[in-house]
């Protein structure tokens, strides 16, 4: 059940990313569009700039499970099988910390804004926390798919944001045109 819940978060999330940045495209049209027709969208940049924040962050947590994330495995994957395990929980824990550490500043940071009613210096005054919730929600996310993933290695797991080696010259070609070589 809670395996469920998780990776629907991790779901939602990546659909959220890719729902902002379908409105990040629908609203650089408009600017574009816009401006010579004599259409004017007051803040747009604005707005398309929180957008952008927002679909970064929310992406973390479905990328990384998905094993999209740019990883340097140059070290870990000289090492033998015994020896790989500790690499991967050490680079899992020093993830885990960073990000959790980013996470809890990021929501202190949206709390503080809430609290003291902070607002936007743009165009339109809006309070600060609204768009700082896609930054501060898509790193907690991460960090709850960083604990995730670290609690399944230690329990034996494979860790599963990292694609299985291609074993043929088709794997290669197949794992090539999905990543947009």
């Amino acid at each position: 059940m809670i395996r469920t819940a998780l990776d629907t978060l991790y779901l939602v999330a990546g659909w959220l990313a890719g729902g902002f940045l379908v409105l990040i495209f629908v609203l650089m049209m408009v600017l574009s569009a816009g401006r010579p027709l004599g259409i004017n969208l007051p803040a747009g940049d604005d707005i398309v700039s929180w957008c952008m924040a927002a679909m970064a962050f929310l992406g973390l947590a479905h990328t990384f499970r998905a094993g999209e994330m740019i990883r340097v495995g140059l070290l870990i994957d000289t090492l033998s099988e015994r020896a790989r395990r500790p690499f991967e929980i050490t680079a899992l824990v020093v993830g885990c910390g960073f990000v959790g550490f980013f996470a809890w500043n990021a929501v202190v940071m949206t709390w503080y804004s809430w609290r003291f009613a902070d607002m936007t210096q743009g165009v339109i005054a809006i309070p600060l926390w609204i768009p700082q919730l896609g930054f501060t929600g898509g790193l907690v996310i991460l960090a709850i798919a960083l604990v995730d993933e670290l609690v399944h290695v230690v329990r034996g797991g494979e860790p599963r944001y990292e694609k299985p080696k291609p074993k043929t010259a088709e794997e290669v070609v197949e794992q090539a045109i999905q990543s947009g070589v």
